[in-house]
């Protein structure tokens, strides 16, 4: 199930000493992909030879332009009141389905303008190069499975990948959607900078808009069960109703459209779960980027790890939930080999690393062919 975790979140650990600038953080996690695997784990042939499983968050998809939840800019850490919706409330309370659509017409903007990054990038790139074996990512952003379709991707919490429009039914919400575009003020997660550019929110973080508050936005119905309505538990038929305008009526039993995504406090289904348990499993170690850990169906995956002796990598900016205990038995002496943390932005290390790590892949298989030769 995907539940936040509310407590503070520890300083960040810098492992090894050395990690604590970029030059030093790239050569520390060079050392950590390429270091053989722990003795507890099988190994049958080189190309398995330090694989690593990659669990990225939102800060991966920050440089890309989109919010993460708790950096310097994230939306919890500039509006201390903001809270999500959960799936018990989508799914039982009209009002509150009006609410996420209309943020989520106004919010979807900024992600079908962003791009994936040169973290994503490089990712791809370490794929090619044979040092991970899969991506498990908690963003819906659908960049890691676009950017490198070679490279399998669990998607733990779902994902956006269509949108529909809702301008038709709202015509209050998209003029001002249209003049917020105009004047920038969605460019910005700043509360402060969006009020000087026209768009006031309260401290919830909805957008105060006197015409056409949240009551008066409308959403479509599903056309799948439009044109034939499901059977329900109890055996008839299901009443999908809309307005003359197509929106979906209250006094429907079924036809809610929800997007693909895992909402808090909705279970992850059993298909995705076996995966992103069997892509940890079928790696010699894991690397975290980009993400707090602040979800347990992300940090359970970490736990997973530890318990199979699996060293674990950090590369985060600001704390990581349960870090302290990530890397406990690390020994003295460790340049990243058997643990790595730092608290840097991918954007700025990940493209380093593949430029140091270019060389190493080719003189390590130069000399697998030297020996073979022999």
């Amino acid at each position: 199930m995907r539940i936040p975790y509310t407590g503070p979140l520890p300083p960040p650990i810098i492992i090894p000493r050395s990690a604590n600038t970029p030059t030093g953080a790239i050569s520390a996690l060079a050392n950590f992909l390429t270091a053989p695997p722990s003795p507890r784990l099988s190994i049958t042939s080189w190309d398995d030879q330090g694989q690593t499983v990659l669990l990225t968050g939102a800060g991966i998809s920050v440089a890309s332009g989109l919010a993460d939840y708790r950096g310097t800019n994230g939306t919890y850490t500039l509006n201390k009141t903001y809270r999500p919706i959960y799936f018990n409330e989508f799914v039982s309370d009209h009002e509150a389905r009006k609410r996420y659509w209309a943020r989520s017409f106004l919010g979807w903007t900024n992600l079908h303008r962003a791009r994936p990054n040169s973290a994503h990038w490089a990712v791809r790139r370490l794929g090619e190069m044979g040092w991970l074996r899969s991506v498990i990512t908690q963003n819906v952003d659908s960049f890691h499975p676009n950017c490198h379709p070679d490279l399998a991707t669990v998607e733990l919490h779902g994902f956006l990948r269509a949108l529909t429009s809702l301008s038709n039914l709202n015509p209050t919400w998209a003029a001002f959607l249209a003049e917020m575009l105009e004047v920038g003020a969605l460019d910005t997660e700043n509360p402060e900078e969006r009020r000087a550019k026209g768009l006031k929110t309260n401290p919830d973080g909805d957008v105060d808009l006197p015409d056409a508050p949240y009551s008066t936005f409308r959403y479509p119905a599903c056309p799948i069960c439009l044109a034939n309505p499901p059977i329900l538990a109890n055996g008839t038929e299901a009443r999908v109703l809309v307005d003359d305008d197509g929106a979906w009526s209250p006094a429907s039993t079924a036809g809610v459209l929800k997007p693909a995504v895992v909402m808090f406090g909705e279970s992850i289904t059993a298909d995705i779960k076996i995966a992103a348990e069997k892509a940890v499993d079928n790696a010699s170690k894991i690397l975290v980027i980009g993400s707090s850990l602040a979800t347990y169906s992300a940090w359970r995956l970490v736990k997973r790890a530890r318990e199979r002796g699996m060293p674990i990598g950090v590369l985060n900016l600001g704390g990581v939930r349960g870090e302290e205990g990530f890397f406990t038995h690390l020994k003295p002496g460790n340049k990243g080999e058997d643990g790595f943390r730092c608290s840097e932005s991918a954007d700025k290390i990940l493209p380093g690393l593949v430029d140091q790590l270019g060389p190493v892949l080719a003189n390590a298989k130069n000399s697998i062919e030297y020996i073979e030769a022999g």
